[in-house]
């Protein structure tokens, strides 16, 4: 097999919006691509995987899967589960940035605190 070009899109398989994907999306949907061959499935997908071979299909470009593992149905469920878990612990890690953002702008925090405050003055009323 004869590769044209390889592409390498660092990021998570639950991200679709990475600019190489969508690149690659808009070049099948063109019918520039016969064959797309990825190391692993999710790696390049993780979720739909069936959907979007389906979706390559109605432009005629064919999904290769070099390092085709197969898992047990419970195998892959905790290999899913665990990616989940990894995304989103790493998007709340990811939140820390903006915290120390606010508290070094004064403003923002007394408003926001204010806020917090009148909320639960209006709750104890209740």
């Amino acid at each position: 097999m004869i590769v044209d070009e390889v592409i390498q899109d660092i990021g998570s398989g639950l991200n679709y919006n990475r600019k190489k994907w969508n690149k690659l999306i808009e070049e099948v949907m063109e019918n520039k691509i016969d064959t797309i061959v990825i190391t692993h499935q999710d790696r390049f997908i993780r979720f739909g995987y069936e959907w979007f071979e389906k979706f390559l299909l109605q432009f005629d470009t064919k999904l290769l899967v070099v390092k085709n593992e197969f898992l047990s149905p419970q195998e892959e469920l905790v290999q899913d589960i665990i990616s989940i878990l990894h995304v989103f612990s790493c998007r709340i890690y990811g939140l820390r940035k903006y915290k120390k953002k606010i508290e070094e702008d004064e403003e923002i925090a007394k408003s926001i605190q204010s806020g917090i405050k009148a909320n639960k003055a209006t709750a104890t009323a209740n």
